[in-house]
């Protein structure tokens, strides 16, 4: 299975952290999100065939602080057409035809607050869980991590949930770097499940818990409208911007409509710290993609219809899924794909998704995607004309640069 984009011949520089940095200001951050879902802002990205630089100049005007050597080393931005569309336009800016595939993971309640008590002295810790190891265990990130020691009870649950107070404890059975430690639960299976229901959270990113308190209304916005499947640990968030109504449109417009399952994990929001993407380890996280929804997909590639994913996990499973000639194959397990610029899709020919972080693993993907040169001056645009940013932000439609 392939981790990494490949680096094109002699572009060792183009794998530079650095190159995927851009600033942002707090006042950029979504903390809610729009209300109707589907009146979020909509960016179209289409990326030109022919370098120019002056298109970069006009596009990045409102962002002095980047210019043409902060793109891809050896050339200008391409003569991109930018759009400002709101996301109930989609029927319109789609074909009839166009398959659409969306991430059905449904996110569970997996921020937990516990206290650890250990020769009298107690300690409120917060934890995260990512990634399930079996039946009764979890691996969680923890702050602050240092308060814990291999062998520390943990309880949970805390006034307003007190059915469980003292029903639910871990036992801190691990200890890893960053943060991670491995949870060993005094419940387990369903029951388990059932508890984290009850006295978890919904697991915002750090960049909106830093600002402000869990709300009752996250439990509902930050889930899509067709989650299915339970096991994320972070929200698909390009699907977040989906009605009822918009999937009816699209319905409506003869877009064919698909699902696939992809368990987001909390690695998603882990900034990438090496100086080279080679050396970033991506964490694993479980996908399905069914025999029918891969032959359906095959079928329609081989009629001429585009493929649209709805998120970057979405793509990050129809890729993982691909035959290098293209085909999709069904595909149940983990993937540790890691897009960079260099790597040739396969499958996936347009791309809905959020504006995300810098020096991200996913800016690095939509770099991989419409091209580096070309999301640095989109990015910039939708800076200077107040686009929302990340999890509860606004979306763009991405369309794939040419070969």
């Amino acid at each position: 299975m392939e981790r990494n984009g490949v680096r094109p011949a002699g572009s060792d520089t183009a794998m530079r952290t650095d190159l995927f940095d851009f600033d942002l200001t707090d006042d950029r951050i979504a903390l809610k999100p729009a209300s109707p879902r589907d009146a979020a802002r909509l960016l179209v990205v289409h990326p030109g065939s022919h370098p120019t630089t002056s298109s970069y100049r006009h596009a990045t005007q409102l962002a002095p602080d980047m210019s043409p050597s902060d793109a891809d080393p050896g050339c200008t931005a391409p003569d991109l057409n930018l759009e400002d569309r709101v996301v109930r336009d989609l029927p319109d800016l789609v074909r009839p035809g166009d398959v659409f595939v969306f991430n059905d993971t449904r996110v569970i309640r997996a921020a937990l607050e516990g206290e650890r008590t250990r020769q009298g002295q107690r300690a409120l810790i917060s934890f995260n869980l990512h990634r399930r190891v079996d039946e009764s265990r979890w691996r969680a990130f923890a702050r602050p991590a240092k308060r814990l020691a291999l062998g520390d009870r943990i309880r949970f649950g805390h006034e307003g949930r007190v059915c469980l107070l003292g029903t639910l404890e871990a036992t801190v059975t691990a200890i890893g770097e960053a943060g991670e430690v491995e949870l060993s639960f005094s419940l387990h299976s369903a029951y388990l499940d059932e508890a984290i229901a009850i006295v978890g959270d919904p697991p915002l990113p750090p960049y909106i818990l830093g600002k402000r308190h869990v709300r009752s209304e996250d439990a509902e916005d930050y889930q899509t409208v067709y989650a299915r499947r339970e096991g994320a640990v972070a929200a698909p968030t390009a699907g977040l911007h989906f009605t009822d109504g918009l999937l009816s449109g699209l319905d409506a417009r003869g877009v064919v409509q698909l699902y696939g399952t992809l368990h987001v994990g909390a690695g998603t929001f882990l900034p990438v710290k090496v100086e080279d993407t080679d050396h970033h380890h991506m964490h694993a996280e479980w996908g399905e993609l069914s025999a029918s929804t891969a032959a359906t997909l095959n079928r329609a590639r081989a009629s001429g219809a585009r493929v649209v994913a709805v998120g970057t996990t979405a793509l990050r499973l129809l890729e993982t899924a691909a035959a290098e000639d293209g085909s999709v194959r069904p595909f149940a397990g983990e993937t540790e794909l890691f897009i960079t610029p260099g790597y040739r899709f396969k499958v996936v020919d347009v791309l809905m998704t959020n504006f995300h972080l810098p020096r991200s693993t996913l800016f690095m993907l939509v770099a991989a995607f419409s091209g580096l040169a070309t999301m640095r001056a989109a990015y910039a645009y939708a800076i200077g004309r107040g686009y929302r940013f990340y999890s509860y932000g606004d979306a763009c439609l991405l369309h794939r640069a040419p070969a």
